[in-house]
């Protein structure tokens, strides 16, 4: 079958299934748990709300004259901002700790092996595989190289900026002396002004947008091509594979 060994193969299953008359053989492994998949479709919300509330807050709709109350949209929308905006931090932080307790592939997206030879090797095979050069990936029971690049120098790091930007545009909101100006009120004249910051936040929503489409793009492609599950793995928490 040629997968990668590098994760745990605890709670494996074998069953025997029918692909296009053929009798193949599938090998279940159990990869993400409970806590990693609630984390991931509370997160993939909560990253919806805040994208789409936050371009609304970005490019406010447009209002009609009249009593405030009966046009109280935006403040509606900034509400929700703010709500899944504290989900997906206390989500984030929740995710780290997860890291150090569970299973090895927790901690997967935290860390990529930059010193390791055979880290990049297989990265470069998957680049192949992305690339159409290649006619069968290997196989890996977590994250593939290039899947765990993408998600700590792309996924992490995007989140870590823009719970920082965001926090210190809400402290602006707060005024002087709230935990959120204490915490983070130094981000602003680091990065210029608030003007600038509103920007580079707008810019980092549009970064894990793009994220998120090739994640969705290349999960969806390894279910299809890849004769592995990726969509149904974040659902069950088991990795099948066949061939």
């Amino acid at each position: 079958m040629g997968f990668s060994t590098s994760g745990d193969q605890t709670n494996a299953k074998c069953r025997v299934g029918s692909d296009e008359g053929n009798v193949v053989a599938i090998k279940a492994l159990y990869v993400y748990e409970a806590p990693v998949r609630i984390w991931h479709w509370i997160n993939a919300a909560a990253i919806i709300v805040l994208a789409v509330t936050g371009y609304l807050v970005g490019s406010p709709i447009s209002t009609s004259p009249g009593e405030a109350s009966a046009h109280f949209g935006m403040d509606y929308i900034r509400f929700l901002h703010f709500s899944a905006a504290y989900a997906f931090a206390i989500g984030m932080l929740l995710r780290i700790y997860w890291a150090f307790l569970g299973n090895r592939h927790a901690h997967e997206m935290f860390y990529v092996p930059i010193f390791s030879r055979e880290y990049w090797k297989d990265f470069a095979s998957m680049l192949r595989w992305y690339a159409f050069l290649s006619k069968r990936p290997n196989r890996y029971i977590g994250h593939n190289p290039l899947a765990r690049f993408a998600m700590f120098f792309v996924f992490v790091l995007a989140s870590i900026f823009m719970m920082l930007t965001g926090f210190a545009l809400y402290g602006e909101g707060e005024q002087g002396g709230s935990w959120q100006d204490r915490l983070f009120g130094r981000v602003v004249p680091l990065l210029g002004e608030p003007q600038s910051v509103h920007t580079w936040h707008h810019l980092g929503m549009w970064a894990i947008t793009a994220f998120v489409i090739l994640h969705i793009y290349t999960a969806v492609r390894e279910d299809i091509m890849g004769r592995q599950s990726v969509v149904s793995t974040m659902v069950s928490g088991y990795r099948t594979f066949k061939d």
